[in-house]
């Protein structure tokens, strides 16, 4: 769950997205993968889906903040790096999955096949990361000495 007045996504990165529709691509950038593999395939739903979408938006990207997790790891730049430098792994550097980063980055991403599975389930990813990770700085001693009362960000 996102934080009260929290987004997780960027509603500019989305209306950008729309322009291309007609590939569904905003669709995976707010976790709607079934209906973004649907676009994909059917060029917007054959523009229909692509012009209802415009008004469909901002409700898309309200569920998208409810559905997903806020956190450190931002989704926006983890989709930036997923779309210009899919595969060379730089959204797996990112999120600190090194050895399938160093994978993507010597096999082009597999061979291409997993960068379109990540388009699938990077908002996932992402989201769980959120809530069950904390970044590699959270401890550093910097991170501990804004901390209140001293005490280490653990818990």
């Amino acid at each position: 769950m996102s934080i009260t007045g929290a987004t997780t996504h960027s509603r500019l990165i989305g209306y950008c997205l729309l322009i291309f529709g007609f590939t569904g691509a905003h669709r995976f950038y707010y976790g709607k993968t079934t209906t973004g593999i649907i676009w994909f395939f059917t060029l917007g739903l054959f523009g229909v889906g692509w012009i209802i979408d415009i008004f469909l938006l901002p409700r898309i990207a309200r569920q998208a903040d409810e559905k997903f997790s806020h956190g450190d790891y931002n989704y926006s730049v983890t989709w930036l790096l997923h779309a210009y430098s899919g595969i060379f792994g730089a959204h797996r550097f990112y999120l600190g999955k090194w050895w399938t980063g160093l994978l993507y980055l010597c096999t082009g991403g597999l061979a291409g096949i997993g960068v379109i599975y990540d388009f699938c389930t990077l908002n996932e990813r992402v989201s769980e990361l959120n809530a069950t990770r904390k970044p590699a700085w959270w401890n550093t001693p910097k991170a501990l000495e804004t901390a209140p009362n001293n005490r280490t960000l653990e818990g």
